[in-house]
């Protein structure tokens, strides 16, 4: 029995030192490898908005009263001009047959004063001869003189009077005219805020009854783009975008607006840039939340290089712990202030950097330095190189220390 348990010790003392020279030995180093390409690069910067109509009308009601009638609902196609509510007109018919009257009245006591200023010019012109022959005194005439003044300021006073009650019928008119509500565009009903029967008041500030947008196969899209991009940005730049109501179609737009009023949002600055859209097919509606992608470089039959091999750097033993700071910062993405970085948008500020990647020779990794232009998240442009289309660069490292740290990451020690 104690023979066996002699062999069995032999046998895990010997199982102990093949794993133990086994996870101690230095693992093989192998590469991973990328083509250099040839072909189109787009750098584009990234951004959200929503979409509108181009002209979007809010119809109030400049009287107040209550709701008769509704001629539109939502979807409903307007003309200019168009019926599409009306207020109940009782009180405005009312208010115009009175200042009808008022007005009738005025008029009546105008033509009188006329009729007394003529009379007493009359009695002037009688009164002014007879002075001549001495048949009256000088008070008398006096007198009528003052009767024609008198009946001429009457004139005056009844045309004024007269010129008001016109004003108040007019005003009259206009209310009642006013209650039916008429829309002010040609376009599309995209919002109703009233029913039959429903009081509004327009004392204070004109309330909102109907939203028309104008033409809803033009839109655009308000976008947000950071200051950091906003410099990238060019009127009649190409753009593109997709909504999530059709995830898989890739709708295109062009930027017509670039308004320079910041707007600030805890201590982020953005500002609105403006894209124009053909939505002729009518799939796009107002309010859509839209991912947009603006063109702001292009160039063709370039050299393409994977960002990886920029972010690449050979390890050796200690690496890791000497370059963990380092490595953390970079390996930011190409898409976020990696190689000629932009920000939100991308890389690809259009400025020419030096750096450097590696090629496998005789099984290692050599620097070869490059310089680099326009970037996208998937490709960068090689402006300088000693470097062909077809040939390889190393874009990751597989084995060497970065399997032992893996393998021994563990505190539970190498897994059997």
């Amino acid at each position: 029995m104690k023979k066996y348990f002699i062999i069995l010790a032999v046998f895990i003392l010997l199982g102990g030192l093949s794993g133990y020279f086994y996870y101690k030995r230095t693992p093989e180093v192998s590469y991973k490898t990328a083509k250099i390409e040839r072909g189109t690069i787009i750098s584009t910067v990234a951004a959200t908005g929503n979409l509108s109509a181009v002209t979007t009308v809010q119809v109030g009601t400049q009287v107040s009263g209550t709701i008769q009638n509704i001629y539109v609902d939502f979807n409903s196609r307007v003309k200019k001009g168009q019926a599409i509510a009306e207020i109940d007109p009782s009180l405005f018919n009312a208010s115009v047959e009175q200042s009808q009257g008022n007005y009738l009245s005025a008029e009546a006591n105008l033509q009188k004063s006329k009729v007394g200023l003529a009379d007493a010019e009359r009695t002037f012109n009688r009164n002014k001869k007879l002075l001549t022959d001495g048949i009256i005194s000088q008070g008398d005439f006096d007198a009528a003189e003052t009767a024609m003044q008198t009946a001429r300021t009457a004139v005056k006073a009844a045309e004024g009077a007269l010129a008001q009650t016109r004003g108040l019928l007019m005003q009259s008119k206009t209310n009642l005219r006013y209650s039916i509500i008429r829309s002010p565009v040609d376009g599309v009903v995209i919002s109703r805020a009233i029913d039959v029967g429903q009081t509004v008041a327009a004392s204070f500030s004109t309330p909102t009854l109907f939203t028309i947008a104008q033409d809803l196969t033009k839109m655009q899209i308000e976008v947000s783009v950071d200051e950091a991009d906003i410099s990238r940005i060019q009127l009649h730049q190409n753009a593109s975008f997709t909504v999530d109501s059709y995830p898989e179609q890739t709708f295109r737009g062009k930027v017509i607006q670039i308004r320079s009023a910041p707007i600030i949002t805890q201590n982020v600055v953005t500002y609105v840039v403006v894209v124009s859209v053909d939505n002729s097919d009518l799939k796009l509606k107002p309010g859509m939340t839209a991912n947009v992608s603006v063109e702001v470089a292009k160039k063709d039959d370039v050299l393409k290089l994977p960002p990886a091999a920029l972010r690449f750097k050979p390890k050796s033993k200690g690496d890791d712990a000497k370059e963990k700071p380092a490595g953390a910062a970079g390996q930011r993405p190409a898409g976020g202030g990696g190689p000629n970085g932009g920000g939100k948008g991308g890389p690809g500020r259009g400025k020419d950097r030096s750096q450097q990647v590696y090629l496998l020779k005789e099984g290692k990794p050599v620097a070869s330095p490059v310089k680099t232009g326009i970037a996208n998240n998937s490709s960068i442009e090689l402006v300088e190189s000693g470097l062909k289309e077809g040939d390889e660069v190393i874009v990751e490292q597989i084995g060497g220390d970065t399997k032992k740290k893996a393998a021994g990451g563990s505190p539970m020690g190498p897994r059997f």
